[in-house]
């Protein structure tokens, strides 16, 4: 930290073009006890509250695993207000919940013999998980590791049932460790201990598939075996890289875009990349082996919509399965690990995501799962339009659209979301919280704005560093193109922005480095000033942000110019924050020295913060505050007034 603000101060960032943090660190120490009681959330309008409660009341499960023997299937449910563990002894029979409590907690695996769940929790948001042991029938739960400040992430269970193996930045805040966890003796032992970050990637025959991180997406591969580590692959390449160990001796399963505009499947053997899957012009998003190596699953993102395919993992050629008509989305996840069964999850426009068991031999498809919509009709929902708008340079940018039926003859206030990640994409589906806006009145809009995922490499890296400076307009020309082309009989559309993490900080730019673009906004968990942020966010993601954000010595003056504080002369329009006290990756100082500054604008402005949350609202009571304020705010300052 002191190594990061001496290079600040050397490169004169501490001046009087920009504005100076006056905060520290992260989480809860960083704030004052009387700032976060002052910004707790205020109580909703019965009614409005009542509105958001019943859309929340729409739940569907993950998809979830199944049971060795795919007779039972565990899955996460957020049914009681905060995800927990629950489990199904058969299709459509009633779950049985097998953790509870106030800490969002999730199944990470099941051993192989079928007797032990490995359990996943974290508290209040922090990202710093823990690691547990509980039996498949359910229990208490036995702690593996649980260390405040501590990521904890699995990695899987040995084929014989003794071992857990986990990685873990106890020794370095940023580097990660390995380990092995001896069940029987609740002991642990070193596996692999050199500076990086590092994950195992996948396990086979006593090979261990290691992963360094060696940017936001870029990834070195390695072997392990026998205490030797053995590169394979991205080494010095920075390319960007997934994989898996597949049926074959020495053979892998990889996903890069390295040789194309697109992410593709390959063969890897003997040092060659041999392509798998069709060359299209999309991007292969995910894929899965079952333990067994018999299947290969993998998910195609067309545009914003998933599609699923499936080869054969020994002689790689396709394998045909279910069609689902209408779907949105098609997920293939959660294999046995005999490779007889796996999960098909479907989504459509107005119906939540369902789960099928599917058996491969057969074809034979068991729904298991079913979702729920109390006193909701969701055939009503408003359908996600794919449409476009164009940036000032011509570039057509992709948006989803859903509009109210009233909308069709009249002009009505426009909500545009922008996602967060950078690197993420809004996609087609069935989303409750959408349609709140659409029964509110506002057209819902979601740009993928250069940078978004999906869309191949070349516009994923368009916003790099620097670049941003050149792209970052697409937020105000949303706004511009909707005011044009939504105005009807010469009245214009009154437009807000909202956004989280990325998105949020979409919305500080598009308040402040293009005032009056947008007639109100709400941020959510967003950065302020980039210089702050990377000097405060926690040391792991440090280095993977400035391979995003840019370098706060090299790329200083872009970044001072890219960050809202430094524009906050231009705010206009009213503003809200919303912010997790604990959140790990955007410190809550970011939302209160943007609140304070726009006081000092006269600017109506609203903070509100979680004091048990992270990086954004986990817990139903304050997702409930989250949407329903934002709703507040906008109808306030979008609408007339009566």
């Amino acid at each position: 930290m002191k190594k990061i603000i001496s290079s600040l101060l050397v490169c004169g960032f501490f001046t009087s073009s920009a504005f100076a943090a006056d905060y520290a660190g992260l989480g809860a120490d960083s704030i004052s006890k009387e700032n976060i009681e002052a910004f707790r959330p205020k109580p909703l309008e019965p009614s409005l509250s009542r509105r958001i409660q019943s859309m929340l009341d729409i739940s569907s499960p993950s998809a979830g695993m199944l049971s060795p023997d795919g007779a039972k299937l565990y899955f996460s449910w957020r049914v009681t207000g905060v995800s927990q563990v629950w489990r199904l002894d058969g299709p459509q029979r009633f779950p049985v919940q097998m953790t509870g409590g106030e800490d969002a907690t999730q199944i990470a695996d099941i051993s192989p013999d079928g007797q032990t769940l490995v359990i996943q929790r974290d508290r209040k948001g922090e990202e710093n998980p823990g690691l547990y042991l509980q039996p498949a029938g359910g229990g208490a739960l036995k702690e593996i590791q649980h260390i405040a400040g501590v990521q904890t992430r699995f990695a899987f269970v040995s084929d014989d049932n003794q071992y857990v193996y986990y990685s873990a930045n106890d020794k370095q805040k940023d580097s990660y460790t390995i380990y092995r966890y001896h069940i029987a003796s609740a002991t642990k032992q070193v596996v692999f201990d050199q500076p990086g970050l590092w994950n195992i990637a996948d396990q086979h025959h006593g090979r261990i598939l290691l992963e360094k991180t060696i940017t936001n997406l870029a990834a070195e591969f390695y072997e392990l075996a026998d205490g030797e580590l053995k590169p394979l692959f991205g080494q010095n390449e920075k390319e960007e890289y997934r994989a898996a160990y597949g049926a074959g001796p020495d053979e892998l399963i990889v996903q890069t875009s390295k040789f194309g505009n697109f992410r593709r499947l390959y063969q890897w053997k003997a040092g060659q990349f041999k392509p798998v899957s069709p060359e299209i012009n999309w991007d292969v998003s995910s894929f899965e082996l079952d333990k067994s190596r018999q299947h290969i699953s993998y998910s195609v993102n067309e545009a914003g919509y998933i599609r699923s395919f499936a080869l054969d993992a020994r002689s790689l050629q396709p394998i045909k399965l279910p069609q689902f008509k209408g779907s949105d989305h098609v997920l293939i996840s959660g294999h046995s690990p005999d490779g007889r069964y796996s999960l098909i999850s479907v989504e459509t426009a107005t119906s939540p995501r369902l789960s099928y068991r599917y058996e491969w031999s057969t074809g034979k498809l068991v729904q298991w799962q079913q979702a729920m919509s109390p006193e909701v009709d969701t055939q009503r929902f408003a359908k996600a339009s794919l449409e476009s708008y164009p940036a000032r340079d011509g570039t057509k940018i992709p948006m989803f659209v859903r509009r109210p039926a009233q909308c069709a003859t009249m002009v009505c206030p426009v909500v545009v979301h922008f996602h967060g990640g950078p690197e993420g994409q809004t996609k087609a589906g069935f989303s409750p919280v959408a349609q709140l806006y659409v029964d509110a009145g506002f057209i819902f809009a979601e740009p993928n704005v250069r940078g978004s995922d999906g869309y191949g490499k070349a516009w994923l890296a368009m916003d790099d560093g620097p670049k941003r400076l050149q792209v970052v307009s697409d937020i105000e020309d949303a706004s511009r193109y909707m005011r044009s082309q939504w105005a009807k009989n010469g009245q214009v559309p009154k437009i807000g922005i909202i956004g989280g993490s990325y998105g949020g900080y979409s919305t500080l730019a598009g308040m402040t480095m293009f005032a009056g673009a947008y007639d109100a906004g709400v941020s959510t968990v967003g950065i302020s000033n980039f210089m702050s942020f990377l000097q405060n966010t926690a040391p792991y993601r440090r280095a993977l942000r400035i391979a995003e954000y840019g370098d706060p010595v090299k790329d200083h003056e872009a970044l001072i110019q890219l960050s809202p504080i430094n524009h906050i002369d231009k705010l206009i329009a009213p503003l809200m924050l919303i912010q997790g006290v604990s959140d790990p990756r955007v410190p809550v100082g970011e939302a209160l020295q943007m609140y304070q500054a726009a006081q000092k604008r006269n600017v109506p402005a609203e903070l509100m913060l979680f004091a048990d949350e992270g990086h954004g609202a986990a817990k139903r009571e304050n997702r409930v505050y989250s949407i329903g304020h934002t709703i507040r705010f906008l109808e306030t300052y979008l609408k007339p007034q009566q």
